[in-house]
C-alpha cells in the first residue's frame, strides 16, 4: 500500500481554507464570550485589521544603485623629491588649503636664493647700461638683451618660487581625506605627479541608480493612455543594504538622455543630504523613486500580504467572525505597499498584524489598527465589526 506524503504548507493552507474561528464560542453554545478555550486560561489573541478603501497612489519603483561622493580630490606631488612629514590624521576632515605633506625643501631652497641672486645681478647690469648708452658707450643692442636677461632671470626667479611653494603640499577641497598612499621618505614627483591621498567631500552624497528601458516605455505609455497620471514629485527615498529607510529625504537631478546599449537601462541621479556621515561613497542601496500617479487603486501593506503553494493571499475578516484567506494579485507598489490588482475591490477588513498568533480553531479578537501617534480608540468608540467582523 502506498502512503501519499503531505507537506506542512499544504496542511497550514487547508486549515486556513478551512476557516479560523474568532471571537470565542457564540452565545448559547455554553461558554462565555470571553473565554479562552477549553480550559479558560488564555486570553484569545489579539490581532488588528484596516478596512480597505480604494484611492489615490503614486507608483513607486525600487532600483538598485550605488552611493558617490559629491566632490572627489586626489592630492599629488607636484615637484620631485623626498616626504619628510605627513601633518594630517588618516580619515580626518580638512580645510582647503592646510598643508598635508612636506616635501624636502632644501633643493628648491638652494635654487630659489640662485635665482634671486641671478634677478639681482641682471637689474645691475640693466642699471649700468641705461646712462652708457645715452653717451654711445654701449650700443642699443646691448641694452636690449640686458634687459632680455633681467626679464628672463625673472621668470626663472618665479618658477624657482613655485616649486619651493610645492613642497608644501596643500588640500585642494575641504572634505574627509582618506589613507595615506605614500610614507615618509618615499621618492615622489619624478616623472609624473604622484598620488599622495584622497579627498572625499560627501555632505551632500549622490546615488546613482537605473531604471529599465522597457519599463520606462510601458509608463509613457500607460500616461499617454490615460491608464496612469505623470507625477510631478522628485522627491526619492533610499533603503539601505540592511532594510532600513534613511530618514532624510532626496531629490532626483538628472536622467539620462540615452539607454545604455549593454545593460538597457537609463542611468539617473539623485542627492541626498548627509549631515552625520553616514552614507558612504561605495554602498550599495535602493532607491524608491516615483514613476506615476494611478487613481482608484487598492493599497495594502507588504506585511499584510502572505505568499502560500497557490501564490499571494491576504487573511479576509468575514461577517461570521473568521479569519480566511483571500486569494489577490499584486502590481505596482506605492511607496512599499502592494498595489492589488485582482482579488480585493474595497471595502474588506483584512488582518495586518498578529496573523502569526492565530491558531486553527483557536478564538481570536480583532480591533482597528491605529497608526502609529494617532489616540487609541475606546470601547464605547470602537466600531460594532471590532470583533473580527
Amino acid at each position: 500500500m502506498r502512503i501519499t506524503q503531505v507537506s506542512t504548507t499544504t496542511i497550514l493552507l487547508f486549515s486556513l481554507l478551512s476557516g479560523l474561528t474568532g471571537c470565542g464560542p457564540k452565545p448559547g453554545n455554553g461558554a462565555p464570550p470571553s473565554a479562552g478555550g477549553p480550559g479558560g486560561g488564555m486570553p484569545p489573541a489579539e490581532v488588528e485589521f484596516i478596512t480597505l478603501a480604494p484611492g489615490s497612489a503614486t507608483l513607486t519603483q525600487d532600483l538598485p544603485g550605488r552611493l558617490e561622493a559629491w566632490r572627489t580630490a586626489q592630492v599629488r606631488a607636484r615637484v620631485e623629491g623626498i616626504v619628510e612629514k605627513r601633518l594630517f590624521a588618516e580619515g580626518s576632515d580638512v580645510k582647503e588649503g592646510a598643508t598635508l605633506f612636506q616635501i624636502e625643501p632644501r633643493t628648491y631652497a638652494a635654487a630659489l636664493n640662485a635665482a634671486k641672486a641671478d634677478v639681482e645681478a641682471a637689474r645691475l647690469v640693466v642699471a649700468r647700461y641705461k646712462p652708457l648708452v645715452e653717451i654711445k658707450a654701449v650700443s642699443q643692442q646691448e641694452v636690449d638683451a640686458a634687459e632680455a636677461r633681467y626679464k628672463q632671470a625673472q621668470a626663472t626667479l618665479a618658477r624657482a618660487a613655485l616649486d619651493m611653494e610645492n613642497t608644501r603640499v596643500p588640500a585642494p577641497i575641504s572634505g574627509r581625506i582618506g589613507r595615506t598612499l605614500v610614507t615618509e621618505g618615499a621618492l615622489v614627483g619624478r616623472g609624473e605627479a604622484t598620488a599622495l591621498a584622497t579627498i572625499e567631500q560627501i555632505d551632500p552624497i549622490y546615488v546613482t541608480f537605473t531604471q529599465p528601458g522597457s519599463e520606462l516605455l510601458r509608463l509613457q505609455a500607460a500616461v499617454k493612455s490615460g491608464t496612469l497620471k505623470r507625477t510631478a514629485s522628485t522627491k526619492v527615498e533610499l533603503l539601505l543594504e540592511d532594510g532600513s529607510l534613511y530618514p532624510l529625504p532626496g531629490k532626483i537631478l538628472f536622467s539620462d538622455l540615452a539607454v545604455n546599449p549593454s545593460t538597457g537601462a537609463v542611468s539617473v541621479r539623485a542627492q541626498f543630504s548627509n549631515p552625520d556621515r553616514t552614507l558612504l561613497p561605495g554602498m550599495f542601496a535602493r532607491v524608491r523613486f516615483p514613476s506615476a500617479v494611478a487613481d482608484n487603486v487598492i493599497r495594502v501593506p507588504q506585511r499584510a500580504v502572505q505568499s502560500g503553494p497557490q501564490g499571494q493571499y491576504v487573511l479576509l475578516l468575514t461577517s461570521d467572525g473568521k479569519a480566511v484567506p483571500q486569494p489577490v494579485k499584486t502590481g505596482s507598489m506605492a511607496e512599499g505597499d502592494f498595489i492589488i490588482s485582482e482579488g480585493l475591490k474595497g471595502g474588506e477588513k483584512i488582518i495586518l498584524n498578529g496573523f502569526q498568533k492565530l491558531r486553527p480553531g483557536a478564538p481570536f479578537k480583532a480591533i482597528p489598527w491605529q497608526a502609529p501617534g494617532t489616540a487609541k480608540l475606546t470601547p464605547s468608540e470602537m466600531p460594532s465589526g471590532k470583533k473580527a467582523g
